[in-house]
């Protein structure tokens, strides 16, 4: 064979051999490729690539694929779109129509999408052919690769065309129309075929805009999502709209929930996960943000339905809603904070109704009820202080646990608690008052009937309610009260657990306001070790008299015992309190105890404070022949008015002014124990005439022969002075301004100390300082700053700065 004129043996004929390479492309993209050689299709290309034809190659394999597409994929694509799917949307449509529109739709997405798929199955084939010419395009980097040039040819050729002429719409945006209905339809729970939307979202991510194949110029992000995520605003602000008028809270809630987790599976299984958080934001705002504070305080099904009645997932459902659009939780805080506010309020008036409750009449009180009306009513305002704390401990569990389940720990919903419960708590002016008796009821022995362990819990529940209180000054006056009552009228539980006490509130509030209470116990077990001491000292004097009276004698420090506190509760006055008149047998050991003492402590003054001890009598009754003997224990008062009785004949009497002369008791005092002695059935050792309440100077009182009781150590109760109580108005008084008193040191204190370190600061700083310095422990009265500063310049701690127009403060050493 002769080579064809105008050849030389070696040259190709370009034209021969790209028909020869056309044919078979053009059998790949009619899919009757199966009998090719595409090794003789390789080496064809080769051999023009190798002869400098690459560039001409180039070009007419972009015209083969360019009218391949248009007469053929774009030809058929055109001619199956039906017109439902080219106006209005689907909701636009319905019965027949909308049905016709779905088939319709879903038939032209189908074939567009097989048609992209082959499309990209023939380039890759053609690009395996035309390798050679690819890495020599590539190495020359003027031209995009044959795959990205099929590619974008399939863009600029099928997908944006226009349907017709005269329509502004093209395939792509028809494709997106279908698309966006069948998620629509998904949305309102029809079955979809999600496969075909997710290969039609793959081809959108595959397809780019320009041939630099950018990320963010795919066409599913330039395109399709756009109008996805604004489709998907309209239909969840319709929603969202909806559902207020129709659904509950608890409703409202899930379905946004259930929402949230559609988008978020949609994006993983049919559209693109790149949509994910875009979408996720969509429906955070239209159906959370928008309406999250009207569906909180919806009435009857809102946050405040759900906390009253503990839903603890409806909760947890808000809380994670709100969590998602609201650092602050705003809503969520607000209500939860108006609701435990609301029961906090109503807890404190249910206490005040009782703390100002009246004395019963005169004549509807028993005379034989063995306590006075104003007795019974402190009574019951210390029983209402103990349950105030009670119900409120209630209270912060139950929220607690909400807090724990449904709020998940978060610290903003923690800090609401905090502020409501300070709230209420401090808006109860009795409040540090209330939480010390709770305190010292489960500190006393025969308190509650409840297991260390369980006391240990309730005791870490009130350290946890002191933290709430505002003026932690006046819960110590009333701890420190309560617990030197406890300790000397040996009601105590155990000094251990008053240890454990006071280390408790050391941790969380600091042991500036342990000091003092620490002190209470020392000064107790030094006492202890002086009666060990004493005993000792008795039992080396031999004393042979087996009736001796033994003394038991606790010395305590003055200034570490709040005694003007304690002996006001009890009606005295450490100022001006009689010598009470002792039986002989026990003014003798009372003498031998003092020489005992004063011998060890010279220079020492002892101060003998009767009405806070107690004695053990044995008392013998005889009553018809027989006799009848008990252990009574009394207070020191008690004994010294039953042994008056001793020297009296069978039948006598004393009246109450004969009894206070012979003790030289307080009138006040004496009362009380004459009413505890002869009132109370159950120790009724005296006989009263007349039997009335009210006792008068004239008053008789018997030894009762006739007492009998079932048991053989009685203890009697002084009314209204054996433990602690809750303070009357006079007592309250008393206390505020000790109160402020103090305050007024610690104030001077601080402000020392601040100008001491800083020797020279203006009003305003010294006002922050000082102010800051005290907060913690109570809630300092500005105007009582003031005067502070006034006083200590007044005695040249200060003085003024020089500059009048800028008032500041100078530290005088």
């Amino acid at each position: 064979m002769h080579p064809r004129q105008g050849l030389t043996p070696g040259d190709v004929d370009f034209d021969s051999t790209w028909n020869s390479i056309s044919t078979a492309f053009l059998q790949i993209f009619s899919k009757s490729a199966s009998g090719l050689s595409f090794e003789e299709i390789f080496r064809n290309c080769y051999k023009l690539v190798l002869k400098k034809k690459a560039d001409m190659l180039y070009d007419r394999l972009t015209l083969l694929e360019q009218t391949w597409l248009r007469d053929n994929v774009r030809a058929k694509m055109l001619s199956l779109i039906n017109p439902s799917i080219t106006v209005g949307t689907l909701d636009q449509t319905g019965g027949a129509d909308s049905n016709e529109r779905r088939i319709a739709g879903e038939r032209f997405a189908r074939i567009l999408k097989d048609a992209f798929t082959h499309h990209q199955l023939s380039m890759g084939m053609i690009t395996d052919v035309m390798m050679y010419m690819d890495r020599y395009i590539a190495q020359d980097q003027r031209r995009p690769s044959i795959f990205t040039t099929g590619m974008a040819l399939f863009r600029s050729e099928v997908l944006k065309t226009r349907i017709s002429e005269d329509a502004p719409v093209d395939i792509l945006s028809l494709l997106e129309t279908v698309l966006l209905d069948m998620i629509r339809m998904e949305r309102k729970g029809e079955v979809i075929d999600r496969a075909l939307v997710r290969q039609c979202c793959y081809m959108l991510e595959g397809l780019y805009e320009s041939f630099t194949e950018d990320e963010s110029t795919k066409l599913y992000l330039t395109s399709f999502e756009p109008k996805f995520i604004e489709a998907s605003r309209q239909f969840y602000k319709a929603e969202g709209q909806a559902l207020l008028g129709e659904a509950d809270a608890s409703t409202y809630c899930t379905h946004a929930r259930r929402r949230l987790a559609e988008e978020e599976e949609r994006c993983k299984q049919t559209i693109s996960q790149v949509s994910d958080h875009k979408i996720k934001a969509v429906v955070e705002k239209e159906l959370i943000s928008a309406h999250i504070r009207e569906v909180i305080n919806m009435e009857g099904t809102g946050v405040k339905n759900m906390l009253d009645h503990d839903k603890i997932q409806d909760l947890a459902n808000v809380y994670d809603l709100i969590a998602r659009v609201d650092t602050r939780r705003g809503a969520l805080r607000d209500a939860l904070q108006k609701r435990v506010v609301e029961l906090g309020t109503e807890i404190n008036k249910a206490a005040s109704v009782i703390s100002e409750a009246a004395p019963a009449p005169k004549s509807a009180q028993k005379p034989t009820d063995g306590k006075a009306a104003p007795e019974r009513t402190l009574s019951q305002q210390t029983q209402a202080a103990i349950t105030w704390v009670e119900q409120i401990l209630e209270l912060r569990n139950k929220y607690d646990r909400i807090w724990t389940e449904a709020f998940h720990k978060d610290v903003v919903m923690e800090k609401a608690l905090e502020i409501s419960f300070q709230d209420f708590i401090n808006a109860n002016d009795r409040s540090p008052e209330h939480l010390s008796l709770f305190l010292d009821e489960h500190l006393k022995r025969g308190g509650k009937d409840k297991t260390e362990a369980e006391i240990d819990v309730l005791l870490d529940n009130g350290i946890l309610l002191l933290q709430y209180l505002a003026n932690k000054d006046v819960f110590e006056t009333y701890y420190n009260k309560h617990m030197a009552k406890r300790l000397l009228m040996k009601k105590s539980v155990s000094r251990e657990m008053e240890r454990q006490m006071l280390s408790k509130m050391k941790m969380k509030i600091g042991n500036q306001f342990t000091q003092k209470l620490e002190g209470l116990i020392r000064d107790t077990e030094l006492s202890d070790s002086l009666s060990a001491q004493y005993k000792d000292h008795v039992d080396k004097l031999g004393d042979p008299d087996p009736k001796r009276v033994e003394l038991d004698c606790r010395v305590l420090t003055t200034t570490i015992w709040p005694f003007e506190t304690i002996l006001k509760a009890d009606g005295g006055d450490k100022n001006r309190r009689p010598e009470i008149k002792y039986p002989a047998t026990v003014e003798q050991v009372r003498q031998r105890f003092q020489k005992f003492y004063l011998d060890k402590h010279t220079g020492r003054k002892l101060e003998w404070v009767s009405n806070l001890g107690d004695a053990d009598l044995r008392a013998t009754f005889t009553n018809n022949g027989k006799t009848r003997r008990y252990e009574l224990n009394v207070s020191t008062h008690g004994m010294v008015i039953l042994t008056l009785f001793n020297d009296l004949p069978p039948g006598a009497s004393l009246s109450c002014e004969q009894i206070e002369a012979e003790t030289n008791i307080p009138k006040p005092e004496l009362i009380r124990n004459l009413q505890s002695l002869s009132l109370v059935p159950k120790w009724r050792v005296l006989k009263k005439e007349p039997m009335s309440r009210d006792i008068q100077s004239t008053d008789r009182f018997y030894f009762n022969e006739g007492f009998s009781s079932q048991f053989l150590k009685i203890k009697v109760n002084v009314v209204s002075g054996g433990g602690n109580r809750v303070e009357n108005s006079e007592e309250r008084r008393a206390t505020q301004k000790r109160t402020d008193d103090e305050r007024g040191h610690v104030i001077e204190a601080a402000i020392v100390r601040i100008m001491k370190s800083r020797k020279n600061l203006s009003h305003g700083q010294l006002m922050t300082e000082t102010l800051a310095q005290l907060s913690s422990r109570f809630q300092p009265d500005v105007n009582m700053i003031k005067k502070k500063i006034e006083a200590l310049i007044d005695r040249e701690y200060l003085e003024r700065g020089p500059d009048p127009a800028k008032p500041s403060y100078v530290y005088l050493a």
